[in-house]
């Protein structure tokens, strides 16, 4: 087992600033190469502090915030624009923060790219939905309607 000091959000395991115990294989083959991680040291205690510190500052305050920002969020349909083929296949997919771009430009708050969850990757046009993170205890569903450019 490794011990990692996490520095982005990872669903399942934690926040940026955590220090948690993992596989050897899984923090060595996917959490440090990506830069989601860094391995624990004992001098490591002052970069965890200002991990916290710089999440603290971009983090929703209270649950009444996030189950507003929820609600108005779920309240739209957020158009997203691509480049796409006969049939319907895009060239490339929706990234995450292509769906941030598209919900701030319809005038919802805006998200963080990083809170973005997309289960399956989008490469077709139509209608789907996508996870929010908004706080630990609240999660909104966006309705994303992806159409040809």
């Amino acid at each position: 087992m490794a011990k990692i000091i996490l520095t982005h959000e990872v669903t399942g395991l934690g926040a940026p600033g955590d220090v948690v115990e993992v596989k050897d294989g899984f923090a060595r083959n996917y959490l440090v190469p990506r830069g989601l991680a860094h391995a624990w040291s004992k001098g490591a205690e002052k970069q965890i502090t200002s991990i916290r510190k710089a999440r603290k500052a971009r983090e929703i305050e209270t649950l009444e915030e996030a189950k507003s920002i929820r609600d108005s969020l779920q309240s739209k349909t957020v158009i997203v624009t691509a480049k796409a083929g006969n049939g319907g296949r895009l060239f490339g997919a929706i990234t995450t923060s292509e769906i941030a771009d598209a919900v701030k430009a319809a005038g919802a708050p805006a998200v963080d790219k990083r809170k973005v969850e997309v289960g399956q990757p989008i490469k077709a046009l139509g209608d789907f939905t996508v996870q929010v993170r908004l706080h630990p205890e609240v999660t909104a569903s966006i309705a994303i309607k992806v159409v040809a450019a």
